[in-house]
């Protein structure tokens, strides 16, 4: 019964946080899945599950500025509003959050956030600010949200677990981790994917076919360390990329290890300006 009456309710449009305080008035069990939008089979996974575990599922759409180290970057990053409705209605989902600057960003509300050292790390190493920005925009939306879960991809597993510390410190809600979704080629799935060609495209994927052989070859290597950096300098002779990192980190501490147990492999590389990052 509870699926028939869900069939027959249409999703509403959020523009501002009086639309979106109304229309989460008395609910409880909110899932929440924060976007940037381009929505992918990614965020698709993640909606899924929302609508699985909880009562109630909104998903927010917002671009956040303070998250791009450079304008330029921030201008060029894919939108497509219409493409995305038009998946969101088709999930059924409940509510669509679609927030100016100025609904989140209020000019009395200042929040200030600080990594701490052992923080600046990976991705906070090379994209200074990043991930304030990212903690700080999810601790806007926590608050103005209020979901009991917020629903993350493993894709940008440091954002998680970054994210993850920050907001369950602060708040009631939990973060919900979900793993990885990868197209047919291996390559982990990203809405800045959108912004390669198909040789590029295919030249990622083999990336991550590559990297995913060398992990299970790991296991019988005595020199972990020794045999990262050969792949590092392998990789950008092969593929002609530039690598920000490939390091072997524990997976729930993000700690350099020499241990393949526990252990992912990350990797930031650009591919024609394109930044791309993964874990294996």
């Amino acid at each position: 019964m509870f699926y028939l009456l869900k069939c027959f309710i249409q999703m509403k449009t959020l523009l501002n946080n009086i639309d979106l305080n109304e229309a989460l008035f008395g609910n409880s069990n909110i899932g929440f899945v924060p976007t940037m939008g381009s929505l992918h089979d990614g965020h698709i996974s993640l909606i899924k599950k929302s609508l699985k575990l909880s009562n109630k599922t909104i998903v927010s759409i917002f671009v956040n500025p303070k998250q791009f180290n450079k304008k330029q970057d921030y201008k060029k990053y894919p939108r497509n509003i219409k493409k995305d409705l038009k998946i969101l209605k088709k999930l059924k989902v409940d509510y669509v959050y679609l927030p100016k600057i100025k609904d989140i960003y209020k000019a009395k509300n200042k929040i200030k956030i600080k990594l701490n050292k052992q923080d600046k790390i990976l991705c906070a190493k090379y994209r200074k600010g990043h991930f304030e920005g990212v903690i700080e925009v999810m601790t806007r939306l926590t608050k103005i949200v209020n979901p009991s879960k917020i629903f993350m991809g493993e894709k940008d597993l440091q954002q998680l677990l970054l994210v993850k510390r920050f907001v369950e410190k602060n708040f009631k809600s939990k973060i919900i981790c979900c793993k990885i979704i990868r197209d047919k080629n291996k390559l982990a799935l990203s809405s800045r994917n959108i912004l390669l060609n198909k040789d590029n495209l295919n030249k990622a994927g083999k990336i991550a076919k590559n990297l995913i052989i060398f992990k299970k070859k790991l296991f019988k290597k005595k020199n972990l360390k020794d045999s990262i950096f050969k792949k590092k300098n392998e990789l950008k002779k092969k593929y002609n990329i530039k690598i920000d990192y490939l390091e072997l980190r524990d997976k729930k501490n993000l700690k350099l290890t020499n241990k393949i147990k526990n252990a992912k492999i990350f990797i930031a590389y650009h591919i024609n300006k394109v930044r791309l990052i993964d874990n294996l």
